[in-house]
């Protein structure tokens, strides 16, 4: 997600702005557009067509980052809930009177769930640990948590699925009660989709829903080759491109702006002085996007862009200063062989 960036006056107001409150895309769209340099928020891109987009981004061959994390999942995931269980014992132990209820078995909330394709192997290792589980999946899309509830039916039917539609970023997150343990995943990198601010506060949120003991399991990409890096978004397929441009096509039917998507081009690189690849869409030409619904007229120079997504890759050091700032304390890492993906399990203090 790009930096807020300054006021700009590079658009049109056509008339007065509305009075009435506007709604989150919408919203986005006026601050992202009128801004200087012009950016919109990457929760944008995950609309039910983005989502299927993404899902097929997961599977290119460029695409690295999905096939290694799942297949650190697929290696160590007993070994993953055995530590998160450890942990929530030790921060526990001698808290609970015989009086008392006991702790119930652990449970698993995901942010971002989207389909939960990776999740299962997870949740397989709880079914496998502990006899069954209860998952609670939080996603924007609900047609991909629906699909994800429909294959966990199908292959884990010890895992009692709780889907919540939820904006994470934007909503405030509110987790049921819960007598035992909890894991909380934040996978696939996502993490890295904002500025270090941002995923700080993100991780301070869901800090505040977990208790001592419960655990976070984070997945981020490592820093790496450029080639390597920037390979992975601009796949030559490119699916890429299209998951980049549909922001665009969202913003055309929901807040019915005039964007022509043939006069944009995907661009991505990687940023080595912040550490991130840049995600943008490049206006061909000169041109004005319309947007009655917001009373505005947003111009574009030729080459001018709209910053679209950040996609940060992180380095050893940095991953625990972040959990550590943001209420948690580092307890173990998996990575793959060529050091490419990290997945840490950390416990809330």
């Amino acid at each position: 997600m790009a930096a807020q960036p300054t006021a700009d006056l590079n658009f049109i107001p056509e008339v007065a702005a509305p009075s009435v409150p506007l709604g989150p895309v919408a919203e986005a769209a006026r601050q992202g557009l009128t801004a200087s340099p012009k950016y919109l928020p990457a929760w944008l891109f995950y609309d039910a067509n983005g989502s299927r987009l993404f899902e097929r981004i997961t599977e290119l061959p460029e695409y690295y980052l999905t096939r290694t994390e799942r297949a650190i999942f697929a290696g160590y995931a007993d070994g993953i809930f055995a530590a998160a269980s450890a942990a929530y014992q030790q921060a526990t132990e001698g808290t609970v009177s015989s009086s008392a209820e006991m702790p119930g078995k652990l449970r698993v909330v995901e942010l971002g769930a989207g389909t939960a394709t990776k999740t299962g192997i997870l949740l397989a290792a709880a079914v496998r640990a502990q006899g069954e589980t209860e998952y609670l999946p939080i996603d924007v899309s609900p047609e991909a948590l629906q699909e994800a509830c429909a294959t966990l039916e199908r292959t884990l039917n010890s895992v009692a699925v709780r889907p919540q539609v939820a904006n994470y970023v934007t909503d405030t997150l509110n987790l049921r009660p819960h007598t035992g343990p909890t894991l909380a995943l934040y996978i696939g990198s996502s993490i890295g989709n904002f500025s270090p601010d941002e995923a700080e506060s993100i991780l301070r949120n869901l800090r505040a829903q977990l208790r001592p003991g419960d655990s976070l399991l984070l997945g981020t990409d490592l820093v790496k080759d450029r080639a390597v890096l920037e390979a992975a978004y601009c796949d030559a397929a490119m699916v890429t491109e299209a998951f980049n441009l549909n922001v665009l096509r969202r913003l055309n039917r929901e807040i019915g702006a005039s964007f022509d998507l043939a006069a944009f081009r995907h661009v991505a690189h990687f940023n080595a002085a912040k550490s991130r690849i840049e995600m943008h869409l490049k206006s061909v030409c000169r041109q004005t996007v319309r947007i009655p619904s917001l009373h505005l007229s947003v111009s574009f120079e030729q080459g001018e862009t709209i910053h679209t997504e950040n996609s940060y890759k992180f380095t050893a050091a940095f991953i625990t200063g972040l959990l550590q700032a943001s209420g948690f304390a580092p307890a173990k890492t998996w990575t793959d062989e060529k050091n490419w993906f990290a997945v840490t399990l950390a416990t809330a203090v």
